[in-house]
């Protein structure tokens, strides 16, 4: 069996990345998310092994030092969210196609670790000021906050040219194609 490979999408909030990663799973066949691990508690109906594998921070950290993650972040004290090596690697076992939601930092990580295997996207708004109005059109953001998420951008911005191929998203239509055909390219060579 063929091992899988992995494609790595990062953006800034707002950039429309989560649309592009749907479509792009609505058009390509086996593609598969790598379930994350958290230190954070289940909400909801959220199961684990299905939804994240939930530890508790003294867990995460001993993962942590033990080297069991490919990236991990601490997003609040004691918030962990990170993807273990031992999930992503038995998907390309599988021969599954992993696609990983990431942040900058953790995206060039996974570069690093599996290098042609992975593909890196950057999704980027047209602008700062498009990004802006964007965070604002949705209206589930206090205008502090707003600005808050548009300097994380701007600093995440500055990794792009890091990554295998940047997509910038004015017009989501033309987004979908170069997505569909960056991936595609990439799944196509072995």
């Amino acid at each position: 069996m063929k091992k899988g490979r992995i494609l790595v999408f990062s953006a800034p909030s707002g950039s429309g990345k989560t649309t592009l990663v749907h479509y792009l799973m609505q058009h390509t066949s086996n593609l598969h998310f790598s379930v994350s691990a958290t230190s954070r508690p289940p909400r909801g109906k959220e199961q684990n092994g299905i939804d994240y594998f939930f530890l508790t921070p003294a867990e995460f950290k001993e993962k942590i030092s033990q080297g069991d993650f490919i990236e991990y972040e601490e997003v609040y004290q004691d918030t962990f969210y990170g993807t273990l090596k031992s999930q992503v690697e038995s998907q390309l076992e599988r021969g599954e196609n992993v696609i990983l939601d990431i942040d900058v930092k953790g995206a060039l990580n996974v570069k690093n670790i599996y290098g042609t295997e992975s593909l890196t996207v950057f999704i980027q708004p047209p602008s700062v000021d498009t990004l802006r109005q964007r965070l604002i059109d949705r209206g589930t953001d206090s205008l502090s906050a707003i600005e808050k998420r548009v300097a994380k951008a701007t600093y995440e911005m500055t990794f792009a040219d890091k990554f295998d191929t940047i997509i910038i998203n004015d017009r989501l239509e033309d987004a979908q194609r170069e997505v569909l055909k960056v991936v595609g390219n990439f799944l196509d060579n072995d």
